[in-house]
C-alpha cells in the first residue's frame, strides 16, 4: 500500500506542476496567454495523470480487498513484482491512451476566437472553440473513458461490496473496526475524486454554469492533491504524535 501511495503522490505532483503555475499567473494578471504547443502539452500532462490516478486508485482497492478478503495469501499474491507490474502497466495504459487523444485534438482546426473560459487547458473548453468538427473527437473520448474510467469504477465497487460483505462476517467489533479503518483514507481519496469526476466530465448538466465548472475542476486539480497526503498521514501512527508534540509544545 505504501508503494501505491508514493505511485498516487508522484502523479499528484505531476498534476499541480502542470496547472498550479500557470493558475497563479492567470489569478495575478486577471488573463494569460499559452502557446498551443503548450495549451496541448498542459492537456496531455493532466489527462495522462488523471487516468492513471484512476487506473492506480483501482489497483489500490483490489489490494486493499486481498488484503481483507484474502488475509493470509496477501503477502503471496501482491508481491513486491506483482505490485511494481501493476504500477508499471497503469503508468503505460494511462499515457498511452491519452497521447492518441491529444494527437487528434492538435490535428482540430482553430481559426475563430482562441479564449478559454477555463484557468488551464482542459478537454472541454478546449472542444467548444475549434471550428472543425469534434463528433470524432468526442467519440474517441468516450471508448478512451471505458477502459480509464467506466471499467475501474466498476472494478472499485465490486472490491468494496466484497470488502464490506466479508468485515460484516467478522463477529468481534474490534476486528470490524481494524478491517475498516485499513481501506477508510482509501475510500475517502475515492469518494472525492470520483464526485468531482463524474461530475465535470461524465455527467455535466444541461447549461451548467462556467462558475460551477471551474469550482469542480479546482477540487480534483488542486484539493484533491493536497489533501491526499493528509488522508493517508492521519493513519500514520509516528506522523500523529509528530503533530501531537508539535501542537503540545508551541500551542498547550
Amino acid at each position: 500500500m505504501y508503494f501505491f501511495i508514493s505511485q498516487l503522490s508522484i502523479s499528484d505532483i505531476i498534476l499541480i506542476t502542470d496547472i498550479v503555475p500557470n493558475m497563479l499567473h492567470i489569478l495575478l494578471h486577471n488573463r494569460a496567454t499559452i502557446t498551443f504547443a503548450g495549451c496541448i502539452t498542459q492537456l496531455f500532462f493532466f489527462c495522462a495523470s488523471e487516468t492513471f490516478e484512476c487506473l492506480l486508485l483501482t489497483v489500490m482497492s483490489y489490494d486493499r480487498c486481498v488484503a481483507i478478503c484474502n488475509p493470509l495469501r496477501y503477502t503471496s499474491i501482491m508481491t513486491s513484482e506483482y505490485s511494481v507490474e501493476l504500477s508499471i502497466t497503469s503508468w503505460l495504459l494511462g499515457f498511452s491512451l491519452i497521447f492518441i487523444e491529444t494527437i487528434s485534438i492538435s490535428m482540430l482546426k482553430f481559426c475563430g476566437p482562441k479564449i478559454i473560459d477555463h484557468f488551464f487547458c482542459d478537454l472541454l473548453p478546449l472542444l467548444e472553440i475549434p471550428c472543425s468538427d469534434t463528433f470524432i473527437i468526442q467519440f474517441e473520448v468516450f471508448l478512451q473513458s471505458i477502459p480509464s474510467v467506466f471499467i475501474p469504477t466498476i472494478i472499485i465497487i465490486y472490491s468494496y461490496v466484497n470488502i464490506v460483505l466479508n468485515i460484516l462476517r467478522i463477529q468481534i467489533h474490534t476486528g470490524r473496526q481494524k478491517a475498516f479503518s485499513t481501506c477508510s483514507s482509501h475510500l475517502t481519496v475515492v469518494s472525492i475524486f470520483y464526485w468531482t469526476l463524474f461530475s465535470v466530465y461524465v455527467i455535466p448538466r444541461r447549461g451548467q454554469a462556467s462558475t460551477m465548472s471551474k469550482v469542480l475542476s479546482l477540487l480534483y486539480t488542486v484539493f484533491t492533491p493536497m489533501i491526499n497526503p493528509i488522508i493517508y498521514s492521519l493513519r500514520n501512527k509516528e506522523i500523529n504524535k509528530a503533530i501531537y508534540d508539535l501542537i503540545h509544545k508551541y500551542i498547550i
